[in-house]
């Protein structure tokens, strides 16, 4: 005896299995690629000791990539250039682990290229490798937080959230802020005012999203606060899911006042009173300025009781009129750009 065959029954039923083969397929996707980072760190250590056994030369390079291509003509990555980039990889982890690090074998083999040659410093390869595994970062992405010393810049805002926010709270709060912000993508100057930055940056939005970090949402600009019978607007509300409060950003086109401080306190406690749901956190405040002096923040914020970092923001600065003749033209960016590509292809067909 046969069913009636029911549409949403298997719309429900072929969606569980689209899920679970998409999450088999990305296991083995990374297992693939944890394999194949795992050979390159025998790869490369097996270099190193030989060239530290022999005096080959770089002529044992070139050898290899040659012998090792014809042995394993359906394999990537022999190329020459690819086995300098193990070797230099190989040779910036292995003083400090004996085996390539689990994050590091976690992403893939091009993001770990971009790494070691911009990055020199140990902890701070593996605090981008680890930033790639837990937000799956592209590689454009990756070098865009490179290039911004994404690094840098975390965690580093003046706060208050210690005396504030419970310990296990504030904590991620912190690492949650930078300083400074980087909007050169606004391409704005030195002199933009207060509105045209909010404008800026509401255009831009996504952009803003990627610099702002991982968990924040968007809510709105100017956004109406009603006390008594007098109306305030929030510069920019935002909603941090992981911290689970909102985010109060203000925007400062010149240097932090200690007023700031209080007014944005004032902001917060109208926000946690009218919009602050059950199970939500204290809401927490972000002042942006072009500068601050870190006494007179430490001094502000000392006595405040709602949560508030305080950080600078960068933007595009002025071309000094000596330099601009040195720069080139629109024309000689595109021409070096169409070279820049080209030269990548071919570059990535030699390491296919």
């Amino acid at each position: 005896m046969s069913g009636l065959f029911s549409s949403s029954e298997y719309s429900t039923w072929f969606k569980e299995l689209k899920d679970n083969i998409s999450q088999a397929r990305h296991r083995a996707a990374l297992a693939l690629n944890s394999g194949l980072v795992e050979m390159y760190w025998l790869l490369g250590s097996r270099i190193i000791q030989k060239e530290r056994e022999s005096s080959w030369g770089s002529a044992f390079v070139e050898r290899l990539s040659r012998d090792l291509s014809f042995e394993f003509p359906d394999m990537k990555g022999f190329s020459r250039r690819n086995l300098y980039a193990i070797r230099q990889w190989y040779l910036f982890y292995s003083p400090l682990s004996p085996n390539v690090p689990q994050a590091v074998a976690q992403i893939p083999w091009g993001h770990n290229r971009l790494i070691i040659s911009k990055i020199k410093d140990y902890e701070e390869a593996l605090w981008y490798a680890r930033s790639v595994v837990e937000h799956g970062w592209s590689r454009d992405v990756l070098e865009l937080k490179i290039d911004k010393n994404e690094y840098q810049r975390i965690g580093k805002s003046l706060t208050n959230f210690t005396s504030t926010l419970p310990a296990s709270h504030s904590e991620l709060a912190q690492e949650t802020l930078k300083d400074p912000y980087n909007f050169d993508f606004l391409g704005l100057e030195d002199e933009a005012q207060e509105r045209a930055i909010e404008n800026a940056l509401t255009a831009r939005i996504t952009d803003f999203l990627l610099e702002l970090g991982k968990g924040f949402a968007f809510v709105g600009r100017q956004v109406k606060l009603a006390v008594s019978d007098n109306e305030y607007f929030l510069d920019m509300l935002f909603y941090h899911l992981d911290l689970r409060c909102f985010v109060v950003i203000e925007l400062k086109a010149g240097k932090f006042k200690p007023e700031y401080a209080g007014k944005l306190n004032f902001y917060l406690s109208a926000v946690d009173s009218q919009m602050k749901r059950p199970g939500d956190n204290p809401s927490i405040g972000i002042l942006l300025c072009r500068k601050k002096d870190s006494i007179e923040v430490e001094y502000a914020l000392r006595d405040i009781n709602k949560p508030i970092g305080v950080s600078d923001y960068i933007l595009t600065q002025a071309v000094p009129a000596d330099m601009a003749p040195r720069l080139p033209t629109v024309e000689e960016l595109e021409d070096e750009l169409v070279r820049r590509i080209s030269r990548d292809i071919q570059e990535e067909d030699k390491d296919a």
